[in-house]
């Protein structure tokens, strides 16, 4: 692709396409990239708008390239190879209550950088939070997809009456339709902490239950955003005060494997070698000559 991006298998499907492995010719190293090929002008401002994020840190994974050729855009990112929290929540259920706090602990520390950048995720929800292949280390969490990521309060990015983001983690006032705020983000990581302590959707999770991380969720889904807490910082103060006992996580393996080998195009000849195609000939000549005389045929 455009000279770069050399695609090796698919790893997966996103909103926006299909998601690969591939190598990247200028930086000599695997990436994953999402492929945008037939598109609509929504997913085409959806792919510039995901570009256009830049914030490094240890806990997110942004775009870090892109490349267009023909009808295809690709955008490209770091591998990350441990597969998603939705993965781990539908192998193993409901984490014990320390993981679920390292867990959360990655996410808003994320989360405040993002915030900081201003920007708001918009989509903070298990199948966006990846997993770096970490073994049976304790787990190490990336948030992704910022594909309908929006400057904080920035009102040409709502969609009134309609709403941007995934059923039961939005905001009570984004489903509305509302500006987006930090806050809302934090809503989000609520209904993913409750999807972490029960190993329950949305549309079955019920009350906060008894739990090491309650006082924290509550606060995290107040419906009113003014009664929320207010930042990720926020946020992680009251998480860091609760007593929660160490993590006891399950392993994240290599959901990938190994890189398939790059196939490699042979080179063409710059010119016709024609002393190599006069001794093949001369070959076949001699060949035929043989079958003659064998076979007893004059010419």
């Amino acid at each position: 692709m455009a000279g770069r991006y050399v695609l090796l298998d698919q790893v997966g499907t996103g909103g926006m396409g299909s998601v690969w492995r591939a190598y990247d010719e200028r930086t000599r190293c695997h990436v994953a990239v999402k492929v945008l090929g037939q598109h609509s002008s929504a997913l085409l401002a959806r792919f510039v708008r995901e570009q256009a994020v830049r914030v490094r840190h240890p806990h997110v994974v942004a775009p870090q390239g892109w490349a267009a050729e023909d009808d295809l855009v690709v955008l490209a990112m770091e591998l990350v190879a441990g597969g998603s929290v939705a993965d781990l929540l539908r192998e193993h259920g409901p984490l014990d209550a320390g993981t679920v706090a390292l867990l959360l602990d990655q996410l808003l520390t994320g989360l405040a950088a993002v915030h900081a950048a201003g920007l708001v995720h918009r989509d903070v929800k298990p199948a966006n939070l990846l997993l770096e292949a970490t073994g049976d280390g304790h787990p190490h969490l990336r948030l992704g997809d910022f594909g309908v990521a929006a400057p904080i309060a920035d009102r040409r990015f709502t969609t009134v009456p309609g709403a941007i983001g995934t059923d039961g983690y939005m905001a009570p006032e984004q489903a509305r339709g509302a500006p987006p705020e930090p806050t809302q983000d934090l809503y989000a990581v609520g209904r993913v902490a409750l999807d972490l302590i029960t190993g329950l959707p949305p549309t079955h999770q019920g009350d906060v239950p008894s739990h090491p991380l309650r006082p924290l969720v509550e606060r995290l889904l107040v419906p009113d955003p003014e009664q929320r807490l207010a930042t990720a910082e926020a946020a992680l103060r009251l998480l860091r005060r609760l007593p929660v006992p160490d993590a006891d996580p399950p392993p994240v393996p290599d959901r990938l494997g190994p890189a398939p080998r790059r196939r490699r195009t042979p080179a063409l000849p710059a010119e016709v070698d024609w002393a190599g195609w006069a001794a093949v000939t001369g070959l076949v000549a001699v060949v035929v000559g043989c079958l003659c005389v064998l076979l007893g045929w004059t010419p």
